[in-house]
């Protein structure tokens, strides 16, 4: 083999939406090794939430992500909520679960737009983004934004469903439903399509499981996992839905789920209008007047897979700790598997099939002084002092 080639992909390139850095280490046009380099895009949410009331918090994780910007919260929730035992109102369940999967629709529709771009099929593009709309106009309606919803709360949700709002939405479901089986048709039976994504990217599920990756991309991989299912929350134990799966792995089987997932979120929002009806309006939340000292575990699945958020209260205002999980975390890495062995061109997709969030993912690269520009630790540094506190903490608790 001759000597390696070092491909930069960032980390500002036009497939990527944010910053980040991929080292690509070719022979020729095959991808022998990739190397990942992150921090560029870092904000410091985790630590920027212990200066936050827990209300306070919502309006924060809903800005990791503009796409996810109700998975967050709907995860920061659960885990709140579980401190005190709280069990919100059946209403809030349903209009929690309707929001959660409008935000799936329009994400989907998103991502299927770009990948249609990134491949030099504008058509797609465009008919998904057009399509895209009516979903953002719905949001719009019951939250009063296109984004940043602002929809959740510690014991439920701010704002009510009508049903003259009820009524527009199922009127814009349907015409959405209608799209999107032109927009899936066009899309699953493109030769041209089947010709560049089958068979490229491809992951096992024994890859699935060495990464701990997740959402659509595991389920592609055949891994029928859902946290919707698995751990339900909100309303998804109270209605009828199923877990959508694919086994190939490659490019166009995470395109095939998505795809597919949309009509299973149409079906859900449906469902979750009709018991509206049948619930007490008004009824969206309950009173909580305290967070007491605890540990809350909360987790959803967003557009891209399980959020995760850890919550640690001492019965003040705010969280002394917060810790937060995206599913970009776990996917974003198998790139070592789907991509090396491939080509350049290829190596482009297949990163970009899972639908990585950067901002959702993005870790500390050093900690140094801002004032002076003295370092004062790595990254690599900081994981081996957590490692060895770990490691004490066990000893001392015969873990």
């Amino acid at each position: 083999m001759g000597k390696k080639t070092l491909v930069p992909l960032g980390p500002y390139h036009p497939l990527l939406e944010e910053p980040e850095f991929f080292k690509l280490y070719c022979d020729g046009e095959i991808v022998k090794e990739v190397i990942w380099e992150t921090g560029y895009n870092h904000r410091g949410i985790e630590k920027l939430c212990q200066s936050k009331t827990f209300e306070q918090v919502f309006y924060v994780v809903e800005r990791i992500c503009g796409i996810c910007s109700t998975s967050h919260p709907f995860a920061y929730a659960n885990a709140v909520e579980s401190i005190p035992g709280v069990e919100i109102p059946e209403r809030a369940k349903y209009i929690r679960s309707i929001v959660g999967e409008l935000e799936r629709v329009h994400s989907h529709l998103l991502w299927v737009g770009l990948a249609g771009h990134f491949l030099g099929y504008n058509t797609v593009f465009m008919w998904a983004w057009k399509y895209r709309e009516p979903v953002l106009d719905m949001f719009e309606i019951i939250t009063g934004n296109r984004n940043s919803y602002a929809m959740f709360t510690i014991g439920g949700v701010r704002r009510d469903i009508s049903p003259e709002q009820a009524a527009q939405l199922l009127k814009v479901l349907d015409e959405v439903e209608r799209k999107t089986t032109l927009l899936v048709g066009a899309v699953m039976d493109d030769p041209v399509i089947h010709a560049r994504l089958k068979g490229v990217g491809i992951l096992t599920a024994e890859d699935i499981h060495d990464f701990g990756a997740v959402g659509p991309t595991a389920r592609a991989s055949g891994v029928d996992i859902d946290v919707r299912r698995d751990d339900p929350y909100a309303a998804y134990d109270m209605i009828d839905w199923k877990v959508i799966t694919a086994n190939d792995g490659d490019v166009f089987a995470k395109a095939e789920v998505r795809l597919l997932e949309m009509y299973e979120s149409i079906s859900i929002i449906k469902q979750c209008l009709e018991a509206l009806k049948k619930t007490e309006a008004g009824d969206i939340k309950v009173k909580v007047k305290e967070i007491p000292p605890g540990i809350g575990i909360g987790h959803a699945e967003a557009p891209r897979g399980e959020v995760f958020h850890f919550v640690k209260s001492d019965g003040g205002n705010s969280p002394v700790r917060h810790k937060i999980r995206a599913p970009s975390f776990t996917c974003i890495p198998t790139f070592r598997r789907s991509c090396v062995g491939g080509t350049i061109s290829d190596a482009a997709i297949a990163t970009a099939a899972v639908d990585p969030c950067y901002c959702c993912t993005e870790r500390m690269s050093h900690v140094y002084d801002y004032t002076t520009g003295k370092h004062i630790m790595s990254a690599a540094e900081l994981i081996k002092l957590s490692q060895e506190k770990t490691k004490n903490l066990k000893a001392k608790l015969k873990v």
